[in-house]
């Protein structure tokens, strides 16, 4: 038996309540330690930076509070992680789990360091409802590849209890680690308000906020003008500043409102359940014959999509919003989603990486399950020919253009139906609007109509082969 303390691995999961890695081990002191990793540091934005430096130093305040502190090192956990457990003597090195290909690759690898070493492991799964595996088909053994069978499975499935209690900390800073801001390049007060509050309190104070709203979810949740429709806890749950479980309890199903957003929650559950049975869900579709699709290369046609130049306002408004901000309404995702795969016909890999690397609430198992749900190459996705009209999602979701005029301020002076689709307009009424089509505002760089057809030609030719 080591003498020394246990390692709290932190990764996905920074917060000290209801942390299943970290609490509820008594009588073993322990050490907590986040590592950056270069690899998917290389694939954050700045904003996402921004915002782990930010939770980081919150972590390292509560953990001072609880008698330990937050070690920040650098490299590539492989090596990092078995070197400070040999170097503090550590009997047990703790860890929340996660589901991409890479984590799982690097979590094997560094529990086989480990235990050759004669270091125990332990993983926990705080960063899910359900732990990958627990939600299965009885016929198959597998995940169902249809989400409403998958949500009333999970809802019916007991949880397995996650230990419970306060930490034992001890603190390891003196002589090692650095600032998380010095290692990551950022400054924690960077972008100001445009991002969360940094830590748990802050993201327990959000979640309370939500609360006060949460049952009018169901009506509101796809109108990206009206602030109250959509929690803006994503972040929280992708940096586990907040634990699902804790988000579930509190939230609970008694109210169509709240049960809308569970369902959320057993959503992603689903995708992320997935990824860890299928790691190709991140990069191949998974319905046959539609990695086949000849998309077509337009890296013109990419750009404005990307820069929110693409005469579509509510594309536009959506690409401006998340260049902004790093977030994005969720209707909104899809729309433009929907637009660089189905109008532009231009491959959703492209989509997600660009989404992946701008939301600060990207995570792989959601990011790539929802753009495979919209280009229907996923599981339980949108038919392949269903395909958004963008003018059509606009009125209907954004009625008074609020969220247009927001992030589109060249339109403003449209009125309430014009403003989704100027190029209907004559040229003596879109000057009385203060609108150049083609100058500070562009013309649509394509029609959704023959767009469509050639999309629905280029699928078709993919699934008959």
């Amino acid at each position: 038996m080591s003498d020394g303390p246990d390692i709290c691995w932190f990764r996905r999961d920074l917060r000290v309540a209801d942390q299943p890695a970290l609490v509820g081990h008594d009588p073993a002191p322990t050490v907590s330690v986040f590592v950056v990793d270069p690899r998917p540091l290389a694939t954050a934005g700045r904003r996402r930076r921004v915002l782990l430096t930010r939770h980081l130093l919150a972590l390292d305040t509560r953990l001072r509070d609880a008698g330990g502190d937050l070690l920040v090192l650098e490299g590539d956990p492989v090596s990092v992680i078995p070197e400070l457990a040999a170097e503090l003597g550590a009997g047990t090195v703790r860890w929340n789990g996660d589901v991409s290909g890479y984590a799982r690759r690097r979590d094997a690898a560094v529990r086989d360091r480990l235990t050759r070493e004669g270091t125990e492991v332990q993983e926990h799964w705080g960063t899910l409802v359900q732990p990958p595996g627990s939600v299965v088909a009885r016929s198959t053994g597998l995940v169902q590849r249809v989400f409403t069978p998958f949500s009333r499975a999970w809802e019916a499935t007991d949880r397995t209890p996650w230990p419970e209690g306060p930490p034992s900390l001890v603190p390891a800073t003196d002589g090692r680690g650095r600032r998380p801001d010095a290692v990551l390049g950022v400054d924690a007060d960077d972008e100001g308000d445009l991002l969360p509050a940094g830590g748990e309190l802050a993201a327990e104070q959000r979640l309370g906020a939500w609360l006060e709203v949460v049952d009018g979810y169901d009506s509101r949740r796809d109108l990206p003008a009206d602030d109250t429709g959509t929690s803006r806890l994503s972040s929280d749950l992708r940096f586990g500043t907040l634990s699902p479980r804790h988000v579930l309890d509190v939230v609970g199903t008694a109210t169509p409102g709240r049960a809308a957003f569970v369902r959320q929650l057993a959503w992603r559950d689903w995708y992320a359940h997935l990824l860890a049975e299928r790691p190709e869900l991140a990069h191949a579709a998974m319905k046959p014959g539609l990695d086949d699709v000849a998309w077509r290369d337009d890296p013109a046609g990419f750009q404005a999509w990307r820069t929110g130049r693409t005469g579509y306002p509510i594309v536009d408004a959506g690409m401006r919003q998340l260049a902004e901000t790093g977030w994005m309404h969720n209707r909104v995702r899809m729309i433009t989603a929907s637009f660089l795969v189905k109008d532009l016909l231009i491959d959703w890999r492209l989509g997600e990486a660009h989404f992946r690397r701008e939301l600060i609430d990207a995570e792989v198992s959601q990011n790539a399950g929802n753009w495979q749900w919209v280009a229907g190459t996923g599981p339980d996705a949108a038919p392949y020919f269903r395909i958004f009209n963008p003018v059509t999602q606009s009125r209907r979701f954004d009625p008074g253009g609020g969220y247009l005029r927001r992030w589109v301020p060249e339109l403003r002076a449209l009125d309430d139906r014009s403003i989704h689709a100027p190029w209907e307009l004559g040229p003596l009424e879109l000057a009385a609007a203060g609108v150049h089509l083609g100058d500070e505002y562009p013309w649509p760089i394509v029609d959704h109509a023959e767009a469509r057809e050639r999309t629905l030609a280029a699928y078709g030719a993919a699934a008959a082969r």
